[in-house]
């Protein structure tokens, strides 16, 4: 009897002990295919990081490349591709930060010239003027006309003798061709057209849609203080009741004149003055159709045809 109870409890004890290993050796068997499988996932996606990385840094899709049989491999980064990022990373200052690339503004500064007027009493005045090729510049009335002269004494008015362009170092003959309605300074008919010969000179390109909203980086080119021309940057402000807007850049004596560049280095405005006391704030003339209508080498662009077509009808 006492046999027969020790056959059945060795008989359960061995049934337990053979599921109990049974079940460890599944369970191990089991975590080892999951690690297994953790180990294969974690290094698809250490690949997947790594070429995410090389992505970024080159801006290129990784080349497959042949691979020797010492089980290294290697990757020649793509010619050029340091180019390209610092391409990108320029393009980028440039939309975010306003900026516009060196060579662009070195173009854009070799447009303008030195502009300087004689009048009778022996004065010389001093600004600047833009070219628009063929022997044609753009500047402002004041500096090539006496303005608010008219009721003074005949002997005693001021009056614009001569006006002449910086070129080479020499001064260079002007004709003033066409101009405004401004009878003061700083007025929205306050603009000129001058004519010398053909000099070889980069023409600007206009653009009278520019619109001019608030804060869009703008650049200031202009003869300051008569020391050349040198670049300012600033920002849009506010339109005024005149026809003007106002600017956050600087209006030193000699920029009258000068150029006021959008971003894509084209001419939208002139500056004609300063606030009263403060050169940290002036004025800017937009350009408009009318202001090149004697200039034969400018086509205003479609749109402005149309609109003006349309204001007709």
């Amino acid at each position: 009897m006492i046999s027969r109870r020790l056959v059945s409890i060795f008989s359960i004890l061995a049934t337990a002990v053979s599921c109990f290993t049974i079940a460890v050796v599944h369970l191990r068997h089991h975590d080892l295919t999951a690690r297994v499988e953790y180990e294969k996932d974690l290094r698809a996606l250490r690949v997947e990081m790594r070429a995410e990385i090389d992505r970024s840094r080159t801006g290129v899709e990784p080349a497959a490349l042949p691979a020797a049989t010492t089980g290294r491999t290697s990757r020649v980064d793509p010619a050029g591709s340091r180019a390209r990022i610092v391409a990108e990373i320029k393009q980028e200052l440039q939309s975010e930060m306003g900026l516009l690339p060196v060579q662009l503004l070195r173009e854009r500064r070799s447009s303008f010239v030195e502009l300087y007027s004689y009048d009778n009493l022996g004065k010389t005045n001093y600004g600047t003027a833009g070219y628009l090729g063929h022997g044609y510049f753009i500047t402002v009335k004041h500096a090539v006309v006496a303005l608010g002269e008219e009721d003074a004494r005949p002997q005693s008015a001021r009056r614009i003798t001569s006006v002449k362009v910086m070129y080479q170092g020499k001064e260079i003959p002007a004709k003033v061709v066409d101009t405004g309605d401004a009878d003061v300074e700083v007025h929205s008919g306050d603009w000129a057209i001058i004519k010398t010969r053909d000099l070889d000179l980069p023409a600007l390109r206009a653009d009278t849609a520019f619109a001019y909203d608030f804060a869009d980086p703008i650049f200031r080119l202009g003869n300051d203080y008569s020391k050349g021309i040198i670049l300012s940057t600033g920002y849009v402000g506010q339109r005024t009741t005149n026809g003007l807007v106002t600017c956050l850049t600087d209006g030193h004596p000699g920029v009258s004149g000068g150029g006021v560049l959008d971003q894509r280095g084209d001419l939208v405005g002139i500056p004609i003055g300063r606030m009263q006391g403060d050169y940290r704030f002036s004025f800017i003339l937009p350009i408009r159709t009318e202001m090149l209508r004697k200039v034969p080498s400018w086509e205003p662009p479609l749109a402005a045809i149309q609109a003006v077509a349309t204001e007709q009808q």
